[in-house]
């Protein structure tokens, strides 16, 4: 018997163009009698529900045409496949050229003075903070969706016990520092927030500790999704590979959960996901002292290169609450 699990199943793929008879052969094989499935299909398909449901397909195809139409014209920009880099740029140019027009752009120059860019390295982290107790996510690689499940993968450990783990470890995504695990580390590792003050240039000076800390060795991975805000990525240790997808292509970018893509950054497999290819990826290189300026809403795959310590922020002096009226955390 057709249950209401597999009618949504059938709407769902109508209204996602499925044609009627290849949902009548799906259902056959999955033992239905091909009356009853035939039925079903038209019942749906005269549903005023099912009316209803297209109607707001078509809206949402209208607005994703209009985004379309936007990317096209950006990718006809001379500087299109590339993330500009520029040397310290102004205040106002930086607002007025980037953040208000959602273009990515790498700055040089804008921290050399940080005490960081002299004093970090595995051995100054064990002598400052070796015996403060953080949290790390640890054994992301036996979990495909370890983004996601990140609260689960968070284990306690001494900040010089993942030294070690670190400066043994090689090339792995097993365990990694990052974002996530913010509120404890925070307060833990506050003495190196005096070896990075604030950009004043570009974000507000307070709090002193709004920046977040990531630190791991190399082959550590951050999967393809998009932020809720703006951020300015400085890369102090290490260098890392960027690849950006603008929003305007977020239809290509197979958006299953919240800011989450299905796409495996690290290894895209375009006979899984056709519509990828539609997608316009830049590629960077990100270097340490460089700035990296994420727009909101763009799709990014981070992979460390080197062992590397990153700081982000969101605190910029301009407007960056876009996120208090996203509601979709759960689901598409």
């Amino acid at each position: 018997m057709i249950d209401d699990e597999w009618r949504r199943w059938i709407a769902e793929n109508l209204l996602l163009d499925a044609s009627p008879e290849a949902v009548h052969a799906v259902l056959v094989e999955h033992g239905f009698e091909g009356e009853d499935a035939l039925c079903e299909i038209d019942s749906t398909l005269q549903s005023p529900y099912f009316q209803a449901g297209s109607r707001l397909r078509n809206r949402l195809r209208k607005r994703e045409w209009m985004l379309s139409v936007y990317g096209e014209l950006n990718r006809m920009r001379s500087d299109a496949g590339c993330v500009e880099r520029r040397a310290r740029l102004s205040r106002d140019a930086f607002y007025e050229q980037f953040y208000f027009q959602n273009r990515p752009v790498i700055i040089t120059g804008m921290f050399d003075s940080w005490p960081a860019r002299k004093l970090w390295n595995l051995d100054y982290f064990r002598a400052r903070c070796g015996l403060v107790e953080v949290d790390v996510q640890v054994g992301r690689e036996t979990d495909a969706n370890y983004e996601i499940n990140q609260p689960a993968l968070t284990r306690t450990m001494r900040f010089g016990e993942y030294v070690d783990l670190v400066e043994s470890a090689g090339v792995t995504n097993d365990f990694y520092m990052t974002a996530n695990n913010a509120s404890r580390n925070r307060a833990a590792l506050a003495t190196l927030w005096a070896d990075a003050p604030a950009i004043g240039e570009y974000l507000d000076p307070a709090p002193a500790d709004a920046g977040y800390f990531w630190f791991g060795p190399a082959g550590t991975k951050t999967p393809f999704h998009h932020d809720l805000t703006n951020n300015l990525m400085a890369q102090v240790i290490g260098r890392k590979r960027v690849l950006l997808v603008p929003f305007t292509d977020t239809a290509h970018m197979y958006n299953h959960l919240h800011c989450y893509s299905q796409l495996d950054g690290g290894a895209i497999d375009v006979e899984r996901f056709p519509s990828f290819e539609q997608a316009r990826v830049i590629e960077c290189t990100l270097e340490p002292g460089e700035l990296l300026f994420l727009p909101i809403g763009w799709w990014h795959y981070v992979e460390a290169l080197d062992v590397s310590a990153t700081m982000t922020y969101t605190n910029f002096i301009e407007r960056n609450d876009f996120g208090r009226t996203y509601s979709t955390y759960r689901e598409l």
